[in-house]
């Protein structure tokens, strides 16, 4: 990855790493990006993150590859298929591969493209928060962003 952008965010500082073509990652973890400058890839998704943030784009359109393997790849497209301000359970998530919900929940945890890939939609079948790398306060406030967006009537997420 040749290019970089950091914006500052709500939930913290995220990073985009991206060659010429793809994105590959954003990200809430540091990263050293020393010696990397931005592109005009780079310079579209930190805008459109920033219009996510206040509530003006809900669909990002963006060219973006993560590697991973095929099952993995598979795992990420369906997550692209949650509804802006919705939320489904890993249970319902693996409802079409019942026996491999536990990998399913891995390669979710995989994911390496924050918010875009939205990994954070996926929550315990109680409705309960589980799992996200980011932590959890950044999965709430990514989940109640949303709602209040999507204009969903509901104000706060109750977990």
């Amino acid at each position: 990855m040749n290019y970089a952008s950091v914006i500052t965010s709500p939930v913290g500082t995220i990073t985009i790493l991206a060659d010429a073509d793809f994105v590959h990652i954003i990200t809430f973890a540091e990263k050293d990006i020393t010696g990397l400058s931005e592109n005009a890839l780079t310079v579209k998704v930190a805008n459109q993150l920033n219009d996510y943030f206040k509530g003006d784009l809900k669909d990002f359109d963006f060219p973006m590859k993560q590697k991973g393997t095929e099952f993995q790849q598979e795992v990420w497209q369906n997550l692209l298929t949650i509804p802006f301000g919705e939320t489904t359970s890993y249970a319902k998530f693996s409802a079409h591969n019942p026996l491999a919900i536990r990998a399913i929940a891995a390669a979710n945890g995989k994911n390496n493209i924050a918010i875009v890939v939205p990994c954070h939609r996926v929550i315990g079948s109680n409705g309960k928060l589980v799992g996200y790398a980011g932590g959890l306060w950044r999965k709430q406030w990514l989940l109640q962003h949303e709602r209040e967006v999507a204009i969903k009537g509901q104000t706060e997420l109750k977990f």
